[in-house]
């Protein structure tokens, strides 16, 4: 059996991964990625980049994209707790304009699998939350893009239980971002580099 199981979700090339852990009375130990094993389950990938950040309750970071230098992420939470969504912009999906969520905490210990073409966002449920992904392109700040967060026309349903609107922190760029029908007649991305 594999170090990492590849769970399917409702959209083609987005997966959560559940990694091996091997636990006692001292603790814990997994392996959070391995190139050789995750070719096995059909995900090949040469990520180049790590990122991480720490953020307050309330914090919704999103929803991101990069237009040129089109990023896959492998991403998790290593403290506390968030609620991870991409959203499809793949140009000709079937599933455009569609979100997946899923639950991450340093718990669970479960990683999203978020191919190119996608919008990527977080919203922290915890006190604090520490974040990593892996990123498969560098970082490129002259090809950021967004969408608008809590825009209805795709409608994610961000777990807000215990939060109220006001509460929700988000920087000013985030604040600004276009909605999916202003992104439709766009070229959006113009390095997609379609891979798995």
């Amino acid at each position: 059996m594999g170090k990492f199981k590849k769970i399917e979700t409702s959209i083609e090339g987005v997966y959560v991964i559940e990694p091996t852990v091997f636990g006692d009375n001292r603790g814990y130990f997994m392996e959070t990625y391995a190139q050789k094993e995750f070719e096995e389950i059909g995900l090949d990938y040469n990520f180049v980049q790590d990122n991480q950040s720490k953020s307050k309750k309330g914090v919704l970071r999103g929803l991101h994209f990069q237009k040129e230098n089109t990023q896959a992420k492998l991403v998790r939470c290593i403290k506390g707790e968030v609620f991870d969504v991409a959203v499809d912009l793949r140009p000709g999906s079937k599933t455009y304009g569609k979100w997946e969520g899923v639950i991450l905490t340093e718990e669970n210990k479960k990683m999203f699998m978020i191919p190119r073409g996608f919008a990527h966002g977080f919203l922290v449920l915890s006190d604090e939350a520490e974040f990593t992904y892996k990123c498969d392109d560098i970082y490129n700040h002259e090809a950021e893009g967004g969408l608008k967060w809590d825009d209805p026309e795709v409608g994610i349903k961000w777990p807000m239980e215990g939060l109220k609107p006001e509460e929700i922190l988000t920087s000013e760029k985030d604040g600004k971002w276009p909605s999916l029908a202003e992104l439709k007649n766009t070229n959006l991305f113009t390095n997609l580099g379609m891979r798995p």
